[in-house]
């Protein structure tokens, strides 16, 4: 049980606040006894040493729009609520580069650079946009959308980044500047961990220009046909910021959008050009499902010809990565898998091969779904599928991550960083 005097004490020295954990304070299901919000990184710092001291379990929360990624913890003692960090604490409009604490929403950060017509190029789903995404949860979560394709994924627009570690010690890596390239590890370590390793405060971020035009074109046929297509544009001359599939549960075709950004004149040669390899056809806007993630609910209930409850057919969302040549064979398997296990799996993402997966159906046939998706991408080199949400029900028949590489070193670093697991144990592969 979290001593709240001790937690106020240290808090009052530092600013913020601590308070007895509500209904709505859990992780995952999981509920917590506490919840301390620190206003800067030395009150964080604070908090984390006396949690350790007192032996608690903390997981550190945003905006908590992806707090059910991952998996469970194993317990949460105190919930470690970053929000109160939400400075923009510079930005060098001339080095393209932004440093933000961690509480600060993604959305402001995007107003403030976009007044210099400068953007983080991250994509971040619109639901978790809205929710008040943090840059500490875009961070933890290693997030990234259609635009990854041309202007890297999340861990390739970190600079530097600076941890609180379990006991209490504040450690940086990297820094403010492109050409440094020192100590880049940490900060890509605790990206997509998380928060695992240590408690993200501070981050920088390299930024890119703003386009100043864009244009986008769709096509839509048979899975491997438009898989086929897609993947000439993406290996074309014409440089696509983003080419994105998506197939809805239970179809025998796909769409494709490709996204093309520069100066007008160059975007419209380009669109055209990528019209004629596509089939497709030239558009100002975007599709519905741009940047959406794929049939994300709580679950759903089918019904018999009788109109009673027949079973629950729950919603599980996850990641599935392929090589550029094997994602028309990870759309042919979710086809496959849907006939055989009776279950809906819709697949949207990159054609380049970073896809989400959304799985409806039983606990028992998403389990089985989930695993022929695993055949064809059948390791870290060809392609992985790792669970990202799921219920309860699904998690106790299905391995959540599958196989992974290197998990000997995963442990190490974490037993090297949190030897007493006193941050998040559990949340990460390998109930790390």
């Amino acid at each position: 049980m979290a001593d709240l005097q001790r937690f106020g004490d240290v808090l009052r020295q530092h600013g913020g606040e601590v308070r007895e954990a509500g209904p709505g304070d859990a992780v995952d299901g999981v509920p917590a006894t506490a919840v301390a919000r620190p206003a800067s990184a030395e009150g964080v710092a604070a908090v984390l040493r006396e949690a350790t001291a007192q032996g608690l379990v903390t997981v550190p929360r945003g905006a908590g729009t992806a707090l059910d990624w991952g998996a469970p913890p194993e317990r949460v003692d105190l919930i470690l609520d970053t929000t109160g960090l939400d400075r923009l604490v510079e930005h060098g409009a001339g080095d393209l580069v932004v440093v933000a604490e961690a509480g600060l929403p993604v959305t402001a950060l995007s107003e403030t650079v976009g007044r210099a017509a400068q953007e983080l190029v991250v994509d971040l789903p619109p639901g978790r946009l809205a929710g008040g995404s943090t840059v500490g949860g875009l961070l933890s979560t290693g997030a990234s959308g259609p635009r990854r394709l041309q202007r890297g994924a999340v861990r390739d627009l970190v600079l530097g980044a600076t941890v609180v570690l379990a006991d209490g010690t504040r450690a940086s890596s990297g820094g403010k500047v492109v050409k440094n390239v020192a100590g880049y590890d940490l900060a890509k370590l605790l990206t997509g961990a998380y928060g695992t390793l240590g408690v993200v405060v501070r981050v920088a971020f390299r930024l890119h220009p703003a386009r100043p035009d864009r244009a986008f074109v769709t096509g839509s046929g048979p899975l491997a046909d438009v898989a086929a297509r897609a993947r000439d544009v993406v290996a074309s001359q014409l440089a696509p910021a983003a080419v994105e599939l998506d197939r809805a549960a239970g179809s025998d075709v796909a769409e494709v959008a490709v996204l093309l950004e520069g100066t007008a004149d160059a975007v419209g040669q380009r669109a055209a050009a990528a019209a004629a390899l596509l089939g497709g056809r030239v558009q100002a806007g975007p599709p519905p499902w741009w940047a959406e993630l794929p049939g994300v609910s709580t679950g759903s209930t089918r019904r018999g010809s009788t109109g009673g409850s027949v079973e629950t057919r729950e919603v599980t969302l996850a990641k599935a990565t392929a090589t550029l040549t094997g994602v028309t064979g990870l759309l042919a398997a979710a086809r496959d898998a849907e006939q055989r296990y009776d279950a809906g799996i819709a697949v949207r993402g990159t054609a380049a091969g970073v896809l989400h997966v959304a799985v409806t159906g039983s606990p028992d046939a998403t389990a089985l779904a989930i695993g022929h998706l695993r055949a064809a991408a059948p390791g870290p080199r060809e392609g992985t599928v790792t669970v990202l949400r799921a219920s309860r029900e699904v998690r106790e028949v299905l391995d959540a991550w599958g196989p992974v590489g290197g998990i000997d070193l995963m442990r190490a670093i974490k037993h090297q960083l949190d030897p007493g697991r006193n941050l998040a144990p559990g949340r990460f592969v390998g109930g790390i």
